[in-house]
């Protein structure tokens, strides 16, 4: 390998280092999030992951240990502005000051045709997922401003693109994910935080397990995606590290999809 070859590959390598930085990720415990918050950790990150769930948060925060990298765990309920207050001031008082914020932290939908719907799923679903999602921009997302950098990455949903059966509030949350992220965007982008999301479709879970592998729902999902697959949390968490990083430096107001082409269709 020559010299130039070595020094671009470097360079390459520090467009994804996060080294020193502090990242939050909301609903850290399992699945996507608990993907999402290993890789920021393994790109040098400082991980805060926060959840309701304090066991699922202590059991990723120590396999982020046993690999030689740093994360702590905070009890944290995105509904609640009590909690996420005391997570801000806790962070805040360790930590200089919060440098990604990821969040991930939702519901999954409430099957049933609108009719159908009483008013308490409705507001069970908005509240977590859209209210929360501004609730955590406020007051953790709001400590960058003073610093004047930061990254923010809400990780929203096909839903907010397309609409899906039977998920009428579902679909309602995630859009106004998509478009609360655009408007905050444009509004924090004088102060040098970038403000993403990532939309993602069908991704194997242990929440999705049963619908991914179900003998008729699964060929259905699968023809309407052209990659012909189900993605893998690692893909989500792959999106998740780049938008973070300095390799996304232009980047913001904008949704990434990761969805295996549904959306293309």
């Amino acid at each position: 390998m020559s010299y130039e070859t070595a020094q671009a590959e470097l360079g390459l390598r520090e467009l994804f280092d996060l080294t020193g930085q502090l990242a939050v990720v909301t609903g850290g415990g399992r699945g996507i999030g608990r993907a999402i918050a290993e890789a920021l950790a393994a790109c040098g990150a400082m991980v805060a992951i926060c959840g309701r769930s304090l066991p699922a948060l202590e059991e990723t925060v120590a396999a982020i240990r046993a690999r030689g990298r740093n994360a702590v765990a905070l009890r944290m309920d995105v509904v609640s502005e009590e909690e996420v207050t005391q997570a801000r001031e806790r962070l805040l008082a360790q930590f200089e000051g919060i440098d990604i914020l990821v969040n991930n932290a939702g519901i999954d939908p409430h099957y049933a045709s609108l009719e159908k719907t009483s008013t308490a799923d409705w507001n069970q679903i908005i509240e977590t997922n859209l209210t929360g999602v501004f609730r955590c921009c406020q007051l953790l997302g709001g400590t960058m401003l003073p610093r004047r950098r930061g990254a923010i990455i809400n990780i929203s949903s096909i839903a907010g693109h397309v609409g899906l059966k039977r998920q009428a509030p579902y679909c309602a949350s995630k859009g106004g994910v998509e478009q609360l992220t655009k408007a905050l965007a444009y509004d924090w982008a004088e102060f040098g935080i970038r403000v993403n999301a990532i939309a993602y479709g069908f991704i194997k879970t242990d929440l999705t397990a049963a619908m991914v592998g179900h003998e008729h729902i699964a060929p259905r999902l699968l023809s309407r995606i052209p990659l012909g697959r189900f993605g893998q949390t690692s893909e989500v968490a792959g999106a998740a590290v780049f938008l973070a990083s300095p390799a996304a430096s232009y980047i913001t107001g904008q949704s990434l999809a990761v969805d295996g082409g549904w959306t293309a269709t």
